[in-house]
């Protein structure tokens, strides 16, 4: 039945949040702009709209009605941004990602995503820690090799069962601040890869996964490999194949300067902060409400 939409019938008009949490929410943005002017970094403000989506098998790009793709994340648009001669940079905004809706998930949310020119992953971390302790307080990080939390036989487990071992191990992790690093291979994403490891790092904060950072894969043959193999992927799993991005690619053959950067998701952050349990208490119209 399709619920009753005037006023005051069968539905919440109000915000999810109260405003103690939008101030926190405020005060938060503007720690996280302080701490990257203090560092030089420019922030740039992305693309909503998108001519492709993403080929990543794991998520699933909303498409509008004139073709294009709400973006489920800046990268795409910033590493063009790198490639053509961009300093250190990082954007805050909203992204979009269909079909994610659930206690820590929304399908529209906020991303704040950095790119840092000379990096590498150990570097990226060292910075998200020091944002991390800025914005929620200090506090001691350990690490952890995806080999080590998979808690598996990590050349025969078929992707499926590395992405449930890895999910159920990091929601076990609380209480801590965990980086999780050495991701096997076939989990780089469009991160490097050396000595048959992903140059790939994730933060975990009581049991949350809170950001997902990469040393940036440069090399536009393995690029288009990759995204190709994604796409396969795809098919297999019956899902729709995605028109690989021309100017992405383009951008790779220019250049991309070597540099790192991670992603994080800003309202698991202000949920950390308020102390609720749910990404929903932490926004002021999620998904349902919207």
């Amino acid at each position: 039945m399709t619920a009753d939409r005037r006023p005051g019938r069968g539905f919440a008009w109000e915000p999810a949040c109260n405003v103690e949490a939008l101030r926190v929410r405020a005060r938060m943005l503007r720690a996280v702009r302080r701490f990257f002017e203090e560092r030089d970094v420019l922030e740039v403000q992305m693309p909503a709209l998108g001519l492709h989506a993403v080929t990543d098998p794991a998520i699933e790009c909303t498409r509008t009605q004139d073709g294009r793709f709400l973006q489920p994340s800046p990268e795409y648009h910033m590493k063009r941004l790198l490639a053509a001669g961009a300093p250190s940079i990082f954007s805050i905004g909203p992204v979009f990602r269909a079909d994610e809706a659930g206690r820590w998930h929304n399908p529209e949310f906020t991303m704040l995503e950095w790119y840092r020119l000379g990096f590498d992953a150990d570097d990226m971390m060292a910075e998200l820690a020091a944002l991390i302790d800025a914005l929620l307080g200090p506090s001691d990080y350990e690490r952890r090799t995806f080999w080590s939390l998979a808690a598996l036989n990590i050349d025969d487990a078929t992707t499926d069962e590395l992405d449930l071992a890895i999910a159920d191990a990091i929601a076990k992790l609380r209480g801590k601040r965990v980086f999780v690093t050495d991701y096997p291979a076939r989990q780089a994403a469009l991160a490097r890869i050396s000595n048959g490891v992903a140059d790939r790092f994730e933060l975990v904060i009581d049991g949350i996964e809170v950001a997902n950072g990469y040393r940036e894969l440069k090399d536009v043959e393995e690029l288009a490999r990759r995204m190709a193999e994604d796409n396969m992927v795809r098919c297999e799993r019956n899902q729709r194949a995605v028109d690989i991005d021309p100017a992405f690619l383009a951008a790779h053959a220019t250049g991309l300067p070597d540099c790192a950067g991670v992603a994080v998701g800003f309202d698991r952050l202000v949920a950390l902060k308020l102390g609720v349990d749910t990404l929903a208490d932490a926004m002021p119209f999620p998904y349902d409400r919207a």
